[in-house]
């Protein structure tokens, strides 16, 4: 009687099985991998095109540069980027900073410009959403952009619904869209805090630094 291979046994099987999984998995990770760069290239690519959007007068790529501070959320200490904008002559232009919060069906994540003396914003682009098409995507249309232009963050800023904003903190949420307006102010409300305290801390500190020289 002819022996059973190796391949053909209990053991042969689960070689053959392992030495798949493994291959598999091999390529997957490299696969990953290659994915997950591409995915980080395009998104660090989308933030430098919005930095550009929302803050006047930065011509070059050198033209910002970014400020790290580290804030505690929800009892967890991790970096907040605040990026600064300058121009050719090393001038102050305008801040801006990520802010994301969940929206009608996922996570909205956005730039968010300030100028140069904080207290009214430059500018909004969103960078990322999957807000329902022909409603809630109308946040990322220049109608729904050029009300945050000008708009003041003091007191924070509000939405109203079915009418013209009144006040210099208001802006009108997009009609039927109601959870992802308020999903972005909340947003900027929230992250608001944080940039102006560290803003205030920066300013204190290079005020020092001049003092003594």
């Amino acid at each position: 009687m002819k022996e059973p291979s190796l391949k053909d046994t209990s053991l042969g099987m689960m070689l053959v099985l392992s030495s798949t999984a493994i291959i598999v998995g091999a390529v997957l990770a490299g696969f990953f991998q290659l994915v997950s760069a591409k995915i980080e290239a395009n998104r660090l690519e989308e933030e430098r095109r919005a930095i550009f959007a929302v803050i006047e007068g930065i011509e070059c790529d050198e033209c910002y540069e970014v400020i790290t501070k580290d804030i505690e959320v929800d009892g967890k200490v991790k970096p907040f980027r605040i990026f600064r904008g300058h121009d050719m002559e090393g001038n102050t232009v305008g801040y801006s900073f990520i802010a994301e919060g969940p929206g009608f069906s996922a996570k909205i994540r956005m730039m968010v410009g300030l100028n140069v003396v904080p207290d009214t914003l430059s500018g909004l682009r969103v960078v990322e959403q999957i807000e329902t098409p022909g409603l809630g995507d109308k946040i990322t249309k220049e109608k729904f952009y050029s009300q945050f232009k000008g708009l003041s963050v003091k007191p924070e800023i509000e939405y109203v619904k079915n009418r013209k904003p009144e006040k210099a903190n208001q802006i009108q949420a997009v009609t039927g869209a109601t959870i992802s307006s308020r999903a972005v102010v909340n947003a900027i409300n929230k992250n608001i805090k944080v940039v102006l305290k560290a803003l205030e801390e920066e300013e204190f500190k290079q005020s020092q630094i001049e003092e003594k020289f």
